[in-house]
């Protein structure tokens, strides 16, 4: 391990990041893959649809770790997903099945901070159409293309509920390493939550670009559409 940087004081300091620049805002123009397209919600295009693949969660689960729902009508769900549509940050994309051609879950481009490039993927709500699907990987594939390729972003961020095991489990095989736990750092639906966060940073990127765009090849499946190789493998691998 070498030792770090100092001062003229002899104080230890940080890495010189030559020539940083402020980074551009997401800009709202669609991510298009190969399995699905990643856009800014739009409720006439996106409302219904959302709606409609929520449904089929009929116990609510998406919502347990969410701030926000389960809501009780399509008419509640609207009027919020109107207001949310309409901010910059957190900025509300509607994840769009390939095939279909029908929005079927939400994510957020989140706490965007252009001065210092850290950005959050957060906002996650999955309908049961999208998950455990090739497409609600390369939704998340296709944002962290954004971040760090298009925009030049230093930092990626995720974070949940330190219960939320699914949303934990997600992170690991997408990439992120676990960087600990926020104690109490939030109170939603009246009870506490300790937040467990997880980054990815500018210099893991290419490796992990690598490992999603080789799951993501149609190679990678056979003909009853089974992985041929893991994710978790390929996106493991390049981080160490």
């Amino acid at each position: 391990m070498s030792e770090p940087r100092r001062n003229e004081f002899g104080q230890p300091i940080g890495a010189p990041v030559p020539g940083w620049t402020e980074r551009p805002r997401p800009p709202r123009s669609p991510m298009i893959g190969r399995y699905c397209r990643v856009e800014p919600v739009e409720i006439a295009r996106h409302a219904a649809d959302l709606w409609a693949a929520y449904a089929e969660d009929k116990e609510g689960r998406v919502w347990t770790y969410m701030p926000l729902g389960p809501f009780s009508s399509e008419r509640d769900y609207r009027a919020w997903l109107e207001k949310a549509a309409a901010l910059d940050d957190p900025m509300q994309h509607a994840i769009v099945d390939g095939p279909s051609g029908r929005a079927v879950g939400v994510a957020t481009f989140m706490r965007i901070d252009p001065p210092v490039g850290v950005i959050e993927v957060g906002g996650i709500a999955y309908s049961p159409r999208l998950q455990r699907t090739r497409a609600s990987t390369e939704a998340m594939y296709l944002m962290m293309r954004r971040a760090f390729d298009e925009l030049g972003y230093r930092r990626y961020e995720w974070k949940c509920d330190a219960l939320n095991a699914p949303s934990r489990a997600a992170a690991e095989r997408l990439g992120f390493r676990f960087e600990g736990i926020f104690r109490q750092a939030l109170v939603y639906k009246g009870r506490n939550r300790d937040t467990a966060w997880f980054s990815i940073l500018d210099s893991e990127w290419p490796s992990l670009r690598a490992g999603f765009e080789r799951w993501l090849d149609p190679a990678n499946f056979d003909a009853e559409g089974g992985q041929r190789e893991r994710l978790s493998a390929l996106t493991g691998a390049g981080v160490k």
